[in-house]
């Protein structure tokens, strides 16, 4: 297997560092986000802290309604408004060339988008029981991390890329430690916190908007003439396949579950030994292709549901776009880099089994739980394990957590014990063998849909369509908004 390193564009060589940096954005201020340089000295990622500038989250009658609009009228005032400032329909019955130049959202605008896609929420709280151990709390939870969007037993695995006229970014949230149950409360300050959190857990990995040309086999026809177009910000939520089926595949041995190859009837791996130990039960066979079909699903749905957040979220602050699949994830992600074609700049792995590459994530940024970035699967569990057991991690007594008594309750919580974590470590390098990958069959990383947010062009419809083709939040967002 080789590792095909995705040129981005921005030094690479060594590895990658973290700093601030001012970037102009229009209509509110000289907005910092943090970008990514290079540091020859160091391999090691570090967030500095950044402080908000005071004027970014002014408190103003668009803020006071947002907080007001009824979620029923979002819910039921859904629709895909692609036509935005700035574009043109080439030909047809609804053939039309926008009069207005297109206008990119505001940081201000982004933000609150990104904060209904990925915003810390509070504390979640985790799976509180589980049978295999009726005297401590359940051990199922990766993230305590509450946020807008759920995430399958609290693992927690999804992030959030966007691009707009001015770079490509990626938001990560996964991690935050809450302060409160609530993070949010009825006020500006409740927002401007949300808000701020998105924030400073954005960084900028490219200089540009995303490099990926405007025809197929990149972009499906019929979206040639609004996807990724000027003025728009195109929201890519993706997730990481191989956490979360070590996090399904944890529960299942949990419960004694024994992963069998449903191609040739055998045990995934040397399973004996934790059959005799009592860890697995011989009656319990459950095929890979079905937890791959598991994890696989679970993804789609969490980056599904962080994008209907998104899209829920434009209709109040009257903001055109949609949800979306009708780009190629791959060209997205970067697998024709060596074409001239960035993408994001993704790491992909390629085998002589597999028609495509396989994308890992991005190096420094969002990495996958799996080779290339770790040895082996072995190395993968450990990682695994510690960001439950060890320090700082989930159920360290010394952490914070949801309940009045979260030391108590944590202390409730056995690691795994030797025996759990070769039982974990046989299976997944197994299935990374068999593969060349994990948690093989389709990529590593998921980028299953897409969310454009734009500034609808309202004279479009009130040319073609009907009354009521667009909100009031729509009529009224420009001279609020801006």
């Amino acid at each position: 297997m080789k590792v095909v390193k995705k040129e981005s564009g921005i030094a690479r060589k060594d590895f990658l560092r973290i700093t601030s940096a001012f970037v102009g954005l229009p209509f509110l201020s000289k907005v910092a986000f943090f970008d990514i340089t290079q540091k020859p000295a160091s391999k090691k990622i570090s967030k500095s802290t950044y402080k908000q500038k005071s004027d970014v989250m002014k408190p103003t009658q668009a803020f006071s309604e947002l907080k007001q609009f009824p979620f029923l009228k979002a819910l039921f005032g859904r629709r895909a408004r692609r036509f935005g400032m700035g574009m043109e329909i080439p030909s047809g019955p609804l053939a039309y060339k926008s009069r207005k130049k297109a206008l990119p959202l505001s940081e201000t605008e982004q933000m609150l988008l990104i904060a209904a896609a990925t915003g810390v929420s509070g504390w979640n709280f985790g799976v509180p029981f589980g049978p295999q151990t009726p005297d401590a709390h359940a051990e199922f939870t990766l993230r305590y991390t509450g946020r807008t969007a759920p995430t399958a037993a609290g693992l927690g695995t999804p992030a959030l890329f966007y691009t707009d006229d001015f770079g490509c970014y990626c938001t990560q949230t996964r991690d935050i430690q809450p302060l409160h149950i609530q993070e949010f409360n009825d006020t500006d300050e409740g927002l401007e916190h949300i808000v701020s959190v998105c924030r400073e857990n954005t960084m900028r990995i490219q200089k540009n908007r995303l490099d990926l040309p405007s025809k197929p086999p990149y972009i499906l026809p019929p979206n040639l003439w609004w996807a990724n177009k000027p003025g728009s910000t195109l929201f890519m939520p993706v997730g990481d396949a191989a956490e979360e089926c070590l996090g399904i595949l944890a529960l299942m041995i949990r419960h004694g579950v024994m992963l069998v190859d449903q191609e040739t009837g055998e045990p995934a791996g040397n399973l004996q030994p934790f059959l005799r130990s009592g860890l697995l039960n011989q009656n319990k066979q459950f095929p890979i292709s079905e937890l791959q079909a598991t994890v696989y699903e679970s993804v789609t749905m969490e980056a599904a549901f962080k994008g209907h957040n998104i899209v829920l979220m434009l209709q109040a602050m009257g903001l055109g776009g949609l949800f979306f699949n009708g780009m190629d994830d791959l060209s997205v992600m970067g697998v024709h880099a060596a074409d001239g074609i960035k993408g994001l700049g993704f790491d992909f792995i390629e085998d002589e089994r597999w028609t495509t590459p396989n994308p890992v994530g991005l190096k420094g940024v969002y990495e996958a739980l799996c080779p290339p970035y770790y040895a082996d699967m072995h190395a993968a569990v450990t990682e695994f394990v510690n960001r439950k057991f060890g320090d700082k991690g989930a159920y360290d007594p010394s952490q914070p957590g949801p309940w009045k008594e979260s030391e108590r309750i944590k202390k409730s919580v056995e690691p795994y014990n030797q025996d759990f974590v070769d039982c974990m470590s046989e299976v997944a390098q197994y299935i990374y063998e068999k593969y060349g990958k994990f948690p093989g069959i389709r990529s590593t990383i998921l980028m299953p849909g897409f969310v454009q947010a734009h500034h609808i062009d309202t004279d479009f419809y009130d040319t073609f369509h009907r009354e009521g083709a667009y909100l009031n939040t729509h009529a009224e967002h420009v001279k609020k908004w801006h």
